[in-house]
């Protein structure tokens, strides 16, 4: 089969399309024809860094952890699927499993799903990793209808998708953006827009929740922006973080008595743990997205197979508005 390699990593090491044996099912596994594969931040990271993430696999690496596809050949002990099913899942691109990023590929049964009916392959390709990483974080922060809750990077890959979710889920929502692009995004997907370069914390924090705070804050930014979820959290209230290396002072968070949730979703692919909650979790994406009730927005460039480094360009350089995806 065709697939794109990665024979070195940093920050110019270049994908070479080449042809490598196509897996072999296995127990427990089905095998995909592979139709798209999204690009995450984590993919680019894996490319540059290299041996410096723990996560990284070893090379020559096929990367690529998102995608949808076709199962042609289910494994031993596989019950829930058959050929001729349209899948997706988060299931390889690190560690010892085989990325997307080729023609196809051998994914654990329990971390895919069905793809929903009225999604296009490329847009469910966009939705495995940030999906899961929004819908376990606002889960793990209790999210009930009627709470005001904030959503840090709206118009993000995982931010667009956490606030579908948090309205889907009856909360009040609001999101933060930078940008004129951002912000209409934002208002479009139906949370109330918030331009963090022109209002502080403090000032849409008393403007929106009478100086009270958020009782759910979802930040798909981290770093230090953490410091500004603590600042617009109320009190007893929960932060849901997926960039938490950083170096912080919690005694903001501790005279409020915040709960912050740290969400890591590729633990499960890393530590084959508790990997059957990654296909309920999709189950459930599916029938939210077959409800009308959540969409993953698709960059409006588009790249084959062949120009996996072009796609990775594009989510680097910050252009993107949506979730960039390749064509396999």
């Amino acid at each position: 089969m065709k697939a794109m390699v990665l024979n070195q990593y940093g920050d110019d090491a270049e994908f070479t399309i080449t042809d490598v044996a196509k897996p072999s099912v296995s127990a427990g596994h089905v095998l995909v024809q592979v139709a798209a594969s999204s690009v995450n931040t984590v993919d680019t990271m894996i490319r540059t860094l290299g041996e410096a993430l723990p996560l990284s696999p070893a090379l020559p690496a096929i990367l690529g952890m998102d995608f949808a596809g076709t199962v042609v050949e289910v494994g031993e002990g596989v019950t829930g699927f058959a050929p001729g099913d349209e899948v997706y899942g988060c299931a390889g691109g690190l560690a010892d499993l085989q990325g997307a990023l080729a023609e196809y590929m051998l994914a654990d049964a329990r971390l895919i799903a069905r793809k929903p009916r009225n999604l296009s392959m490329r847009e469910a390709a966009a939705l495995p990793l940030v999906g899961i990483t929004a819908y376990e974080g606002l889960q793990r922060g209790g999210i009930t209808a009627g709470q005001q809750v904030l959503v840090h990077g709206g118009s993000g890959g995982v931010g667009h998708v956490a606030l579908q979710l948090a309205k889907h889920f009856g909360a009040r929502v609001y999101s933060t953006g930078g940008g004129e692009a951002q912000l209409d995004l934002i208002q479009r997907l139906g949370a109330e827009p918030i331009n963090y370069k022109t209002e502080s914390v403090a000032d849409y924090v008393a403007r929106h929740t009478d100086g009270k705070g958020f009782d759910l804050i979802f930040d798909s930014v981290g770093g230090a922006n953490m410091a500004n979820s603590f600042e617009a959290a109320a009190l007893n209230g929960h932060v849901a973080s997926t960039v938490a290396m950083v170096d912080l002072d919690l005694s903001q968070a501790h005279f409020k008595g915040l709960s912050l949730h740290v969400v890591f979703m590729l633990i499960p692919m890393l530590h084959n743990h508790k990997r059957e909650a990654h296909h309920h979790i999709l189950n459930e994406l599916t029938n939210i997205v077959e409800a009308g009730e959540l969409r993953p927005v698709l960059d409006e460039q588009r790249f084959e197979l062949a120009q996996a480094g072009q796609a990775h360009a594009r989510l680097q350089s910050g252009q993107a508005m949506g979730k960039v995806v390749i064509d396999v």
